[in-house]
């Protein structure tokens, strides 16, 4: 037998979970690596043990290598791998990855880490270039034997090697380079490496049912070939001897792949689309077979003419030929790699539509490096123009921020992680080269790091909104607003945390300014002395805020009300609920205080009227909470104003318009109803001589109840029954109109039995009986 070698399992601080209790978490973990039945295979020994590294335990298996066997052939030998593996290389096949197509991802990267070795160690060891060629990757598939094959000039690998990095799972030739390295500080530590985590390489299994590396390290005069197949607990190493197969110098991998993978991945075209998605960005070139087509000169021969003779002409003609060749796929450079000084706004209006398949410029971008405790670099972009669908303005997942580390794409399908979903119009790069990512690659896992990327990312985009905002030209900030006014509304229901940022962002219309948008720094500027709060108005349209009844009192005394008038914006404002220190007032809710009343007025007006409000109050009964005269009108002879802590009539509507809103709850939340009548108002003085001097009046009945509906439509609210409204309102009118004018009415049947023959053919006029007055609004 051969000397057993030591192997820890692979355990990252990321993945590796504490056990408690030891005992049980122990088993589990047995159970998960052990073959089933609990037996290893035949020529492998393996002893587990429980280590405690770093405040964690970690599973160390300390298993025997099998003894070598020769094949048949005699072609190679025949090794098992380190450990107990056939389950977790089952695991990492199918469950570690998402998708398969990430299989490329992985074997590009490890390609690009092999490069970068070559390159790192050729400034003190020249001779390691030779005469491999250039350093880059080439990926060629064959549709007809179902392979992929991927070669690169790397570094390649050596017997002992290909053991020690193939034949055991997690263990990463990357991270150890990076070990050796940091302890090598003559050396430096600064290297873009990508691979650390060693199951990369198995994602192959994901597509191939069988893997062959060919390898040829410069440090060796020999080449290698390993092999294995999918589910196998062991592999092949031997020498490669046929010429034909010879590298100069690095690393060749041929997927054969699985019957269900073929017809999919051994597509040129969907190969070339994988490296743009994935690896557009990496830093050495990248080469895909591609069939193309060109145009080419050839000559024919002219047909003959009958009677003709001779030998027939030639003529010159053009035809198309496909062909295949190499195409460089990774044209793109990364961007965000430069100098921000030394990019033209061209060009990052260029990348951005290439990267997001866009063709509108951006309203604006920023680009930034940020360095200490988490360093990444960024590009972050504004589009031209808001989504064209309203389910994306609540989706956090719309694939507009692109993850790369080290310049090789992980993920664009984010919940949340990066950016909140109030800021998911915002698209962009961000690269960064130690991110928390999870074994795959593929999972942001939630940690301190990624939280303070989060915030950095966030104040960023705000910067950036701030700076449009205080340009010079005012319509990039309107085109902003028209397209994303409403995402940083949702923000300020969403994220207490930023109000200070977004507050001043926003935008609306108002009493004073009915064509453009305004500020709140511009309403707070022009308030005066004696205004202490923010005051504003929420309706369905700017139209319906203008004519209401609310504003009267505050027009008049020349105090500027907001204008809300889409759904989410009384939401927005009430989380706000203060802004430098002023408060935001609902006009359309009780006790609203302008700042500068009379007070002996207000009291001698609440003494006259007292008894009529008793007495409205009495004919309305549960309609309203109370009757109380208004101190915020000035022509209207009535007003139903909600209760502080109730729904605004606005806010009634919208609920009442969900489609699956809680009917139970409207009742209770919409809270109390209060009618506030005018003092100065001719109907309301009226009344108030009625509940005096005739309390019991039928007709005084009549005129609160119809003064009551008509303020339920007024306000904004919706009547009950707008049914029973009408009939009143009919009622009324003829009531106003009837005889005024004169009708003209045919009694036939009448004017036989009382008048006779000879007044038969005649028709009456009937004269009005009332007596028009001068102030008769019915009057010619």
């Amino acid at each position: 037998m051969a000397p057993a070698l030591s192997r820890s399992l692979y355990t990252s601080p990321l993945t590796s979970v504490p056990i408690t209790p030891v005992s049980s978490r122990l088993s589990h973990l047995r159970s998960s690596f052990l073959p089933h039945g609990g037996a290893l295979r035949t020529g492998v020994s393996c002893s587990w043990n429980l280590e405690k590294r770093c405040n964690r335990f970690a599973v160390k298996c300390d298993a025997a290598v099998a003894e070598k066997e020769t094949t048949e052939e005699g072609s190679g030998e025949k090794f098992e791998y380190q450990a107990e593996v056939s389950r977790l290389l089952d695991l990492i096949v199918h469950s570690l990855y998402s998708h398969k197509e990430v299989f490329l991802r992985e074997l590009v990267s490890n390609a690009s880490d092999a490069l970068d070795k070559l390159r790192f160690l050729s400034v003190t060891e020249p001779s390691l270039l030779g005469d491999g060629g250039d350093l880059e990757i080439r990926i060629k598939p064959d549709p007809d034997n179902g392979t992929i094959t991927i070669t690169d000039t790397g570094i390649g690998m050596t017997k002992e090697e290909l053991i020690d990095c193939l034949g055991t799972i997690a263990q990463s030739g990357t991270s150890k380079f990076l070990k050796a390295l940091k302890e090598n500080k003559d050396l430096g530590a600064d290297n873009g490496l990508i691979g650390q985590f060693g199951v990369g390489f198995y994602s192959a299994f994901l597509v191939a049912e069988k893997v062959v590396v060919s390898t040829k390290s410069p440090k060796s005069d020999k080449q290698y070939v390993w092999e294995s197949v999918a589910d196998s607990s062991s592999y092949l190493i031997r020498e490669e001897t046929d010429p034909d197969n010879i590298l100069r110098r690095g690393t060749q991998i041929t997927l054969y792949l699985r019957e269900d993978d073929k017809y999919e991945f051994a597509e040129s075209t969907r190969i070339k689309n994988l490296v743009k998605n994935y690896s557009q960005f990496v830093g050495f070139p990248i080469y895909t077979w591609q069939e193309k087509s060109r145009t080419i000169e050839v000559e024919e021969d002219e047909p003959v003419k009958e009677g003709e003779e001779g030998e027939p002409k030639k003529k010159k003609t053009t035809k198309t030929e496909k062909y295949w060749d190499w195409e460089l796929a990774n044209e793109t450079k990364p961007l965000w790699m430069r100098n921000s000084k030394e990019v033209e706004k061209g060009e990052y209006n260029e990348f951005y539509k290439k990267a997001f398949n866009e063709f509108l410029d951006p309203l604006a971008h920023t680009h930034f490096t940020t360095e200490g405790e988490v360093e990444f670099r960024s590009i972050l972009y504004i589009p031209g123009m808001g989504p064209l669908n309203n389910e994306d303005v609540t989706n956090p997942k719309t694939k507009n921020i692109r993850l790369y580390v080290k310049r090789v794409f992980i993920s664009d399908d984010f919940d949340g992680e990066l950016f909140p979903r109030y800021l998911s119009f915002v698209k962009g790069v961000v690269d960064s080269d130690d991110l928390p990512l999870n074994v795959s690659r593929e999972i942001l896992q939630e940690s301190r790091i990624v939280r303070i990327m989060r915030k950095r990312l966030i104040r960023k985009t705000f910067d950036m909104i701030q700076e449009i905002s205080e340009s010079e030209n005012k319509e990039d900030y309107k085109k902003f607003w028209e397209n994303f006014g409403r995402f940083l509304k949702l923000g300020c229901i969403e994220d207490t945390g930023n109000h200070k940022r977004i507050t001043p962002l926003l935008r609306f219309f108002s009493s004073k300014n009915e064509e453009e948008l305004t500020s709140l720094d511009d309403y707070i500027e022009n308030m005066g002395e004696n205004q202490k709060a923010i005051y504003y108005l929420a309706t369905d349209s700017l139209k319906s805020a203008k004519s209401a009844p609310f504003l009267e009192k505050l027009i008049q005394k020349d105090i500027e009300v907001l204008y809300l008038v889409e759904p989410i914006d009384e939401v927005a404002i009430q989380n706000l609920q203060t802004y430098k220190e002023k408060k935001f007032v609902d006009i359309s809710k009780e006790d609203l205080e302008l700042g500068d009343e009379d007070e002996v007025k207000d009291r001698e007006a609440k003494q006259e009227f007292n008894l009529l409000c008793d007495w409205i109050k009495q004919q309305l009964g549960d309609k309203v909470a109370k009757v109380q005269v208004s101190n915020r009108l000035s022509s209207s002879p009535c007003v139903l104003v909600s209760g502080k802590f109730g729904w605004s009539a606005n806010m009634e509507r919208l609920m009442k318009a969900q489609a699956l809103g809680d009917t139970s709850s409207l009742e209770f939340m919409r809270g109390r109803r209060i009618l506030e009548i005018n003092p100065d108002h001719p109907i309301i003085k009226d009344l108030n001589a009625a509940c005096k001097n005739a309390p019991e009046s039928t007709e005084a009945t009549r005129v609160v109840d119809l003064l009551y509906d008509t303020a339920i439509i007024s306000s904004g609210f919706t009547p009950d029954s707008p049914a029973e409204l009408g009939n009143k309102i009919y009622e009324m009118m003829a009531m106003a109109v009837g005889g005024r004018w004169g009708r003209v009415e045919e009694e036939e049947e009448s004017s036989t039995v009382n008048e006779g023959d000879d007044k038969s053919g005649e028709t009456e006029v009937v004269e009005p009986s009332e007596v028009r007055a001068e102030s008769d609004p019915w009057q010619d």
